[in-house]
């Protein structure tokens, strides 16, 4: 299709132009007037439940939600049964991405055996087989040094290690931030200093063995401030940051349903809501700031969904009991356009950061083949999922900004129109 007068953003130089652009192949002309052609987005951090947990996701289905969201290429996390933990697993992961003809499904394999943390995986046959990242996920490696050992091992195959990091002696059994809500509703919580004390680790380590370290997730006024200290003194790290970390605050838990940026107040509903259960939690607007800011400079290089599709029975629940996680997939776009409109960042920095600054994460090249058009203006309900997985705390809510179309290798993949049944 043609795109008329659409406006093409380069994220690496924050350029924009005006121009008529093709998108995918055939003659239909679309006007393009108030819409944004991109790259497609790529996302350092999903889970797609298969093998093992496929009422939650599937490859198959996960690759097609994420296309909704406007990500061409995904990489999959290992917390699946049994884990990404050997090159066989990793060959019928890939199979299954290709037969998917969804976004491109790239592995993270895990650094050790069943991600128990005792032994390492073989971490240089991973590599070969295919795998982009290495990642024990949200068990994170408390051996350390079995740790340093997989830094020294993943330093040989030029991939970075990705590390959820805590110290879950001190999260222990908490559900959600510490702090005066937390307190005020009851729950457990879980510190600021389980997540900054971790990453002090880590990159202490990193800084030893000069590994490319990759923090996930980062959530904290002190993790972002870590983060900035070591490159600023020269460690290969990278770090990335979740849409519902830069939109929400621990005060959704008790019923907010107002994003961080918003000045005037949403009506509250029911507290509790397991939607908003999430590791690690949803901090304070001072962390929440301190994300952007992070953003902003260049402390944090990504931003990544932490995609984490559960079955209902996980989640209809107390909240004690609920597993964690966001489907992230199909509101990363609007969340994190709220913030640009706030005047937070700018949209060429959002943009970079779904697109240009993961891929310099992986060591990869944008495809130019690989693109996404929005309207960064467009409001929609959350009314219905590609995704299997419901488990949104926005869902019923009026978003702004929404993908339109989304190609993998030249190849109109999703295309909200045709979606719709519409003309």
């Amino acid at each position: 299709m043609i795109y008329t007068n659409i406006t093409r953003l380069d994220p690496e130089t924050g350029a924009t132009v005006v121009a008529d652009a093709r998108v995918g192949s055939g003659e239909e002309r679309r006007d393009g007037r108030g819409l944004l052609l991109v790259p497609g987005f790529v996302d350092l951090h999903a889970h797609l439940r298969e093998p093992g947990f496929e009422a939650s996701e599937t490859v198959a289905s996960g690759a097609r939600a994420a296309l909704a969201g406007g990500f061409t290429t995904i990489c999959a996390m290992p917390n699946t049964e049994p884990a990404l933990d050997a090159p066989g697993l990793i060959a019928e992961l890939l199979a299954r991405g290709e037969a998917a003809h969804g976004a491109r499904v790239l592995p993270i394999g895990a650094i050790t055996r069943g991600r128990k943390g005792k032994a390492l995986a073989d971490l240089v046959e991973l590599a070969a087989a295919g795998c982009v990242m290495f990642s024990d996920d949200g068990s994170p490696v408390a051996d350390a040094r079995l740790f340093r050992n997989a830094l020294t091992y993943a330093r040989v195959t030029g991939r970075p290690v990705g590390e959820h990091a805590q110290d879950l002696d001190l999260s222990g059994r908490g559900v959600m931030n510490e702090g005066s809500v937390s307190a005020a509703l009851g729950l457990a919580g879980m510190p600021a200093a389980a997540e900054d004390s971790a990453v002090a680790r880590d990159l202490t380590l990193a800084r030893e063995t000069g590994a490319r370290l990759h923090i996930t997730h980062v959530s904290t006024v002190g993790a972002v401030e870590l983060v900035r200290r070591a490159k600023a003194d020269g460690l290969a790290v990278t770090a990335e940051v979740t849409p519902h970390h830069l939109a929400l605050t621990d005060d959704w838990v008790a019923g907010s349903r107002t994003f961080a940026w918003e000045s005037e107040r949403s009506p509250r509903v029911m507290a509790y809501d397991t939607a908003t259960k999430v590791n690690p939690p949803l901090r304070t607007l001072a962390d929440v700031r301190a994300c952007w800011a992070g953003l902003v400079d260049g402390t944090i290089d990504a931003i990544a969904t932490d995609h984490a599709p559960h079955a209902s029975e996980k989640k209809d629940v107390e909240y004690q009991e609920a597993a964690f996680g966001i489907s992230g997939f199909e509101t990363a776009l609007p969340l994190v356009l709220g913030g640009v409109r706030a005047g937070w960042a700018s949209l060429a920095t959002v943009v970079a950061a779904l697109t240009a600054g993961p891929s310099r994460v992986l060591g990869r090249a944008l495809r130019s083949d690989d693109l996404v058009v929005f309207d960064p203006d467009l409001e929609w309900t959350l009314d219905t999922f590609v995704s299997k997985g419901r488990n949104s705390p926005v869902a019923g809510r009026r978003l702004r900004g929404r993908v339109l179309v989304a190609t993998v290798g030249g190849e109109v993949r999703y295309d909200a129109r045709a979606e719709r049944g519409e003309k």
